[in-house]
């Protein structure tokens, strides 16, 4: 079953695809419409092939936007909790599951730093009351990869290579842009500075 606010999305790229079909549109609307038709491709796609939570460890998973609109999967996986890294993606399952949302785009330059503490204490609450958590951004591979290697950085004492490596081999596909990796890094020596103390 597709969600709700998928409807239209055809019809959409339907549009897109026949607006303009005999005139030679500016360099700007066709770059827009090609970028409006290659994010539909790709939500189908994260939608379709990659809608499974992986299991980072007890009561923690990792995902795409397609895990966390599968119903099924969040419900045999026992997931109470969803932690969304995303500009705009409104909760959908609001009476099984807590939400929480952080609008952040994947770019070198945004500052995920500034949100490890608040996404790690969600996390943290969430298992505390025996909960289990998705953290999820659109493709699974950037932005809810970092907020997950924070999180076992701080959980586990883990340098953000073992943090990563330990990822990559439930979420192969988990690669951290490189503005994330650097917070990370940062983020690695700021607990080693504060558990010498």
């Amino acid at each position: 079953m597709k969600p709700k606010w998928t409807s239209g999305v055809v019809e959409k790229l339907t549009r897109l695809l026949h607006q303009s079909s005999w005139q030679i549109a500016p360099v700007d609307v066709m770059k827009n419409q090609i970028a409006t038709i290659l994010r539909v491709i790709d939500f189908s796609r994260c939608f379709k092939d990659d809608n499974i939570p992986c299991h980072i460890e007890d009561g923690l998973y990792l995902g795409s936007v397609g895990a966390a609109l599968n119903k099924n999967a969040l419900r045999s996986n026992n997931i109470t909790h969803v932690l969304t890294l995303l500009k705009s993606l409104p909760p959908i399952y609001t009476n099984d599951i807590v939400y929480k949302a952080i609008a952040v785009t994947d770019r070198e330059e945004t500052n995920l730093r500034e949100y490890f503490d608040e996404c790690i204490n969600f996390i943290y609450e969430a298992r505390r009351q025996g909960g289990c958590v998705l953290v999820h951004c659109y493709a699974g591979r950037s932005r809810s990869v970092t907020i997950v290697l924070a999180y076992l950085m701080k959980k586990h004492g883990m340098t953000v290579s073992q943090a990563l490596e330990h990822v990559k081999s439930r979420r192969p596909q988990a690669s951290p842009n490189s503005g994330f990796i650097l917070q990370l890094q940062e983020y690695e020596r700021f607990l080693r500075g504060s558990s010498s103390c």
